[in-house]
This record gives C-alpha cells, structure tokens and sequence, in this order.
C-alpha cells in the first residue's frame, strides 16, 4: 500500500449538522487533532458544505458549532405567508413558496467565508449541488485538477448556498449560468461521489483511502401498507418526513456501496437512529442533538483517534455507533 488518503464527508441535514459539527469539536479538542492536516480531501453536503467548507478554509470547528447555536434560529426563521385561518397556513405554504428567506443564510455565510474563492483553496474540496436549469447534478469543487476550470472563481459563500438551497426550505440559487438547488437531492452523503473523484483526479489507489463519514441522524419513517389512505404530499406522504426520508435514504444507499467496495478498516461512519422524526429545521431540538453527538463521540472516541491515525482496531470499528 501507498500512503493513506485520509477524506471527510459530511451529510446534509440542516439544523442537524450541529451534530457532525459537535463530533468535530470534540475530534480537535480533546484529542487534540488538526482537522486540516489529518484529512486530503473535504466533502459536504448541504449543510454538511458549510461544515467541510468552513474546515478546508482553517475555520477552527467549535466556531463552526457556535454559528448554528447563534444563527441557527434566525437561518430557519419563516417568511411572512398570509393566508385566511392559521389551520392550513403551515401546510399550505410550502405548496406556493419556500418556508424560509435566504437573506439571513447568506449573511452567515458571508462573515465565515468572506471572498474566499474556491480557486484559493489549497485542499481539495467537493460539495455536492443540483443543476435544476439542466435537470442534472453538479459538483462544485476546489482547485484540485488542471482539468477544473468553471469553479476557480466562484466564492465559497456562493457555493455552499447552493448546495444548501432545499426544495420547499429556500429557494434555488443563481451561480452564473446555473440555477442550482440542494445536492443532497442525490449526494446527500457525499463518501461516494468524494471517494470517486480521489481516484479518477487525483490517481488515489483505492486501497489507500480511509474514510470518516459523519451523518446527521436519521428516524425510522415507515408508511405501513394500508393501500386504502389517501397518498397526497401532505395527508400521505407528509411532505418534511418525506423528504427526511428520502435524504436517509440517499445516505443508506451511498454507505451499502461503499460498504461493497471498501474493507472495514477503510471506512469509518458516525451516525445515529431516532425512534422520533428529525426535522431539519426545528432549532428547539439542538440541544438535543448537541446531547447525542457528546453521547456518540464519547462511547466512540478511541476508535475514531485509531481510523484517523491510520491505526485499525476491530474492537473499535466493532463498538462504533454505526
């Protein structure tokens, strides 16, 4: 074997990424790890992007825990919708515009960022958008190949809003040519698309790269089999768990893959279930998941020091809150 290729992913999740944001924290606090120099390759998604993002530019991670604590809030803050009675306001506004205004998140974005752009960015850096002009994906990255040349200009900020922009939770974003949405439409885990790229671009030997995937949690969302029910967006499908849903299920897919392709000792996740549903945008509950991502890296701690120092160890992959 080659020397290790460390890489970070980041899930998406929105006020969830409080808890891989925590998780980082630790990781630099109390074992003393510099996130920047133990990890070759950075990739988020959503606001799994602004976690990967605010590392690959030296933003230390209990700088990046204090952003959602103090704006968190704010960011998920929902715009003016009129509409007669309160009954169906909620439900109704999302069928005629996006819940939230991305004001307040791009002036967030702005004071961590600046005009740092994606050409400046020494690491390589992948974040995950969707092209919705063009009906295809779109992958937003740093300067790592001589073959990239669209991104080198674009700023950070602008990037990581677009892989932010969530369907129904804020309108799409225009990035030059592009009108770009949330990338976790299909890499809501972006391991996959990260581990690809390390070997088609940078001519990684697979069997040198090491993984450490954090998710955002995920709830059991299961819709029984009463084909009787009424299965409307709303009444059926429950529009937020259907989307928690469908994210989940992205994330699932990309791990199984990556499960095929890579050995155990190749591949570390850091995620947790709930029995209850996981918003993406309810700040009440960050305490909660500020609780769970303490819990988790706790019980967790030695086997993500072994991974990330390239030492493996069964007992710790064996007790890992996978």
């Amino acid at each position: 074997m080659g020397k290790l290729f460390r890489i970070l992913s980041i899930d998406g999740g929105g006020i969830r990424g409080i808890y891989p944001a925590h998780i980082l924290c630790c990781i630099e606090e109390r074992l003393n790890i510099n996130l920047y120099e133990s990890f070759d390759m950075l990739a988020g998604t959503s606001t799994g992007s602004i976690i990967a993002a605010g590392v690959a530019t030296g933003v230390a991670a209990t700088d990046i825990v204090e952003m959602y604590r103090e704006h968190g809030a704010s960011i998920f803050k929902k715009k003016a919708f009129f509409w007669p009675g309160k009954k169906w306001k909620n439900t109704l506004q999302p069928m005629f515009d996006s819940v939230y205004d991305t004001q307040y998140l791009k002036s967030v974005l702005a004071d961590i960022f600046l005009n740092k752009r994606l050409g400046e960015i020494e690491k390589p850096l992948l974040l995950p958008a969707t092209d919705i002009g063009n009906g295809c994906v779109h992958v937003l990255k740093s300067g790592y190949s001589e073959e990239f040349t669209r991104d080198n200009d674009v700023l950070v900020k602008d990037a990581v809003l677009s892989s932010c922009s969530a369907p129904t939770y804020f309108e799409p974003h225009k990035l030059d040519h592009y009108l770009l949405a949330d990338g976790g439409l299909w890499a809501n885990n972006p391991a996959l698309a990260a581990m690809i790229d390390a070997q088609r671009r940078l001519g990684v030997n697979q069997a040198d790269i090491r993984i450490l995937t954090i998710g955002t949690g995920h709830s059991k969302t299961m819709y029984g089999t009463d084909t009787s029910r009424k299965w409307g967006l709303v009444n059926g499908w429950k529009h937020k768990e259907f989307i928690s849903f469908i994210l989940s299920l992205q994330s699932q897919s990309a791990m199984n893959y990556l499960n095929l392709q890579l050995r155990p000792d190749q591949i570390k996740r850091v995620d947790f279930e709930s029995d209850l549903p996981l918003p993406m945008d309810d700040f009440s509950k960050i305490e909660d998941l500020t609780t769970r991502a303490d819990h988790d890296f706790t019980h967790d701690s030695e086997a993500i020091k072994h991974f990330i120092n390239g030492e493996y160890n069964e007992n710790c992959q064996q007790a890992s809150c996978v």
